[in-house]
């Protein structure tokens, strides 16, 4: 299984799952169709961009306009077969022209959510586009704008048909992500959810890695944690589970087809929710509890105040970063309690499990020392 996205396209043909497109790329085909048409006095109809990995869609587009100083296109958002709810949804970017020196300034449309509170990879006060789509729309508005003679100086406003609506049967609200949905996506592709395939997956990996005869295998959140573990260990990529939110799965599965040693690897906010004994660490079926990083904390030896700060913060990040201020090692206990629930469902099997605890930097900010049963 790829560390770069490899085991998760080899499960799409082998399960015939249709992938789609994320909110960000739509966006960015969307500014890229708007910012031409705005620079030329034509829409280009369907717009192909480039998405990170070099993949270059066309998409269509269900809607433009152009005025003097602006212009605006829409793309229909294509999930594929992610059961994602803005499958569907109509993704507008209206570009505006800034005087000379401006660079790209984005601003949340209606449907676009705006950022309230802090513990996000965003600014309080910012729409809440991602950066990975935010770089994206940039890379493209340089690319027209050098196509042009000219330098990328536009406001962006993107904006979502509906998805305030939408945004309600999100997390967003809890978050202080307000007013609509958040702007997403690292790779430009959704892949489809599907619990059977992915389980099965990483299965079929745990196999691999014992038929090669490797000793040592990790379970991994997410490409950034998976850079993470070969960084610390040296591990192949053999050796690499795409474990994403199921860690059961893989523990389960671990307990009866043992290894002699398993890292878990995971963003800080995850591993909060296998230290609180969750098994699935999906956003919509277990969430993260300040109060228990509170009580963790105050085992750390943070003052009652503080801990009422943790128990109170937006976010599990934010949580984190209040304890690392105050030198409680809150990323650590949280790593030492996640691979002792680990063992409790590894019932006794002969693994040594250890865990390692990571901000969306990939910056190591906990770990446990390997145990065994």
């Amino acid at each position: 299984m790829s560390g770069t996205g490899g085991g998760r396209e080899a499960q799409l043909k082998h399960t015939g799952l249709r992938p789609g497109w994320t909110t960000g790329a739509c966006a960015t085909a969307a500014t890229t169709a708007a910012y031409t048409a705005l620079l030329t006095g034509d829409f280009p109809d369907p717009v192909t961009i480039t998405l990170p990995k070099g993949q270059t869609p066309a998409f269509a587009l269900t809607a433009e306009a152009l005025t003097a100083d602006s212009a605006m296109a829409a793309v229909v958002k294509d999930a594929g077969d992610d059961p994602d709810v803005t499958h569907g949804a109509v993704v507008r970017s209206t570009v505006r022209r800034l005087p000379p020196g401006s660079g790209v300034v984005f601003r949340a449309g209606d449907g676009v959510g705006t950022v309230t509170l802090p513990g996000l990879p965003l600014e309080v006060g910012e729409p809440a586009i991602n950066p990975v789509p935010r770089r994206m729309m940039r890379e493209h508005a340089a690319g027209v704008a050098a196509a042009h003679g000219t330098t990328p100086d536009v406001e962006v406003t993107i904006s979502i048909d509906d998805g305030a609506e939408i945004a309600r049967s999100t997390w967003n609200p809890r978050i202080g992500i307000l007013g609509g949905l958040s702007v997403l996506g690292t790779t430009g592709i959704v892949v489809p959810y599907s619990c059977s395939a992915w389980i099965d997956s990483i299965r079929r990996g745990v196999d691999v890695a014992r038929a090669g005869g490797l000793t040592h295998v990790a379970g991994c959140t997410g490409s950034t944690s998976e850079r993470t573990v070969r960084e610390v260990y040296d591990l192949p990529d053999i050796a690499l589970l795409d474990m994403g939110d199921f860690a059961g799965a893989v523990l389960k599965y671990v307990r009866r087809h043992p290894v002699d040693r398993l890292t878990v690897c995971g963003g800080f906010a995850k591993l909060s929710k296998l230290a609180a004994g969750h098994l699935d660490l999906h956003s919509a079926r277990s969430q993260v509890d300040k109060g228990f990083l509170a009580a963790l904390a105050r085992e750390g030896g943070a003052s009652a105040p503080l801990a009422s700060e943790i128990a109170a913060a937006n976010t599990g990040l934010a949580a984190l970063r209040l304890a690392e201020a105050a030198a409680v090692p809150l990323g650590d206990l949280v790593a030492a309690r996640a691979r002792d629930e680990a063992l409790t469902v590894l019932r006794g099997a002969p693994v040594t499990v250890d865990t390692l605890c990571i901000d969306r930097a990939g910056t190591l900010v906990g770990r446990s020392t390997p145990k065994g049963p």
